[in-house]
């Protein structure tokens, strides 16, 4: 391949893109940057490492579970946890596999994403 691709940004839709993109820079400690005339508000934060989150404005949601997710490493998992549940996400499963440990949650929006303690 000619190009080398460098990811910038991870895209969801949502019938609520401005409050769910709000939720998401609280959870993380980020800013939210709108683009409100086009729909789309980014959210920017150094838990990101660089990679900015995006929601994009729509009528409806893809329906059925997510085929892409993001996953985030923490110190104290359980901590995290607590505190993203009480921030108003989902707990949807805990998993361990080869010594990886995580737990996948839902945010208010219904989509998933991982916490994990293992290095």
């Amino acid at each position: 391949m000619g190009a080398a691709l460098r990811l910038v940004g991870v895209s969801v839709d949502s019938a609520d893109a401005a409050t769910l993109a709000g939720w998401w820079a609280d959870v993380l400690g980020g800013t939210v940057a709108a683009f409100a005339e086009a729909g789309f508000w980014s959210v920017s934060a150094d838990a990101l490492g660089g990679v900015n989150l995006g929601f994009g404005q729509v009528d409806q949601p893809t329906p059925g579970k997510n085929r892409l997710h993001v996953d985030f490493a923490v110190v104290d998992r359980s901590a995290a946890v607590g505190q993203l549940v009480q921030a108003g996400a989902t707990v949807v499963y805990e998993g361990a596999w080869q010594g990886v440990t995580w737990t996948t949650l839902a945010d208010p929006d219904g989509n998933l994403f991982d916490v994990t303690d293992t290095p």
